[in-house]
């Protein structure tokens, strides 16, 4: 699948704005946007999460995905933080969203840091980027430089965040699809889907998948899976619990590591949509790349790295401002 419908939001970008929504492409990111406005931005943020994630680890998965979110519904640009208002329809109660988002209010205390020190100065888009990069760090993962300078939206989109969010029980050719529409190609696809390490699960994600018989058989019923599945019926019963968790990787479910792939393989991944990228018998390259990062985890973090500065590129052209609460737009 070609990426090249990225490029509409190029054009986009000839499009004038008032002075208060600038315009904004991904050449206007930089390593050094916040020298000499806040040089201590990323200081603050990384101290913020430091503590978070101590206390709680699923923190860091939980601001990984916020990014994740954030980034597949108009680009970059802080929309999944935004709360309903008289005259704003939010993000948060999109149905791969609602119930399952968290980090919210540990987003509000790092914002709240960011503008006694800075104010005004650090977006809520950025925010996420540079948290998200620490959350994996914090658990094990790599570590990659941050592009910053993301402008934040003044609206959001519950429609979009319907459609182009990629759901747990969609085939392999609709999370092609869905990625390529953001310009990320299957390897990106791959890589990124290795954030559910950390990940965790509700149970009316990964319901039909158990109980329908498509674990058993990508699991081929080997007595291992068969015990992992047992754990599963008693975490997510067939009538009720659908807001149970459970850990996408059960194995090492709090590192950051390649063991999710490794699940893959062995047939007994979590969520249909990912045991699609090693199943499906028409996906030859995510096979090949899921025993690729199964074996190497050298090659897993350098491709995760690199398909996380692309997926934080992808702006918003509408452009917008710095919000100074990421909950609202500015008054």
């Amino acid at each position: 699948m070609s990426p090249t419908r990225l490029l509409l939001f190029g054009l986009m970008a000839i499009v004038l704005y008032s002075s208060v929504s600038l315009a904004q492409d991904n050449s206007q990111l930089s390593l050094d946007y916040y020298k000499k406005s806040c040089p201590d931005a990323e200081k603050i943020v990384r101290e913020e999460m430091e503590c978070a994630v101590h206390e709680d680890p699923r923190n860091a998965a939980g601001i990984l995905r916020l990014h994740f979110h954030d980034c597949f519904v108009q680009g970059c640009d802080g929309s999944v933080l935004l709360d309903d208002t008289v005259t704003l329809k939010g993000e948060k109660k999109a149905s791969e969203s609602l119930n399952s988002l968290i980090g919210f209010e540990l987003v509000d205390r790092i914002k709240n840091q960011l503008e006694s020190r800075c104010p005004g100065t650090v977006s809520c888009a950025d925010l996420l980027a540079i948290a998200a990069r620490d959350a994996v760090v914090l658990v094990g993962g790599p570590y990659w430089d941050v592009p910053v300078g993301r402008k934040d939206s003044k609206k959001a989109s519950l429609e979009l965040a319907n459609a182009d969010i990629p759901t747990s029980d969609e085939g392999l050719v609709a999370l092609i699809t869905k990625f390529s529409e953001k310009g990320l190609s299957v390897t990106d696809m791959v890589a990124l889907a290795g954030a559910h390490t950390i990940g965790m699960a509700r149970c009316t994600n990964f319901k039909a998948r158990i109980y329908s018989g498509d674990f058993q058989q990508t699991s081929h019923y080997n007595p291992a899976s068969a015990l992992y599945l047992t754990k599963l019926v008693s975490t997510c019963p067939l009538s009720g619990g659908d807001d149970n968790i459970t850990p996408m990787d059960y194995i090492t479910p709090t590192l950051f590591d390649n063991a999710f792939y490794e699940s893959l393989i062995r047939g007994d991944g979590l969520l249909n949509s990912d045991q699609e990228m090693y199943s499906t018998f028409i996906g030859f390259e995510s096979t090949d790349l899921v025993k690729k990062y199964a074996i190497d985890p050298i090659a897993f973090f350098k491709q995760f790295s690199d398909s996380m500065v692309k997926l934080g590129n992808i702006t918003n052209p509408e452009g917008g401002e710095v919000r100074t609460s990421c909950r609202f737009v500015n008054a």
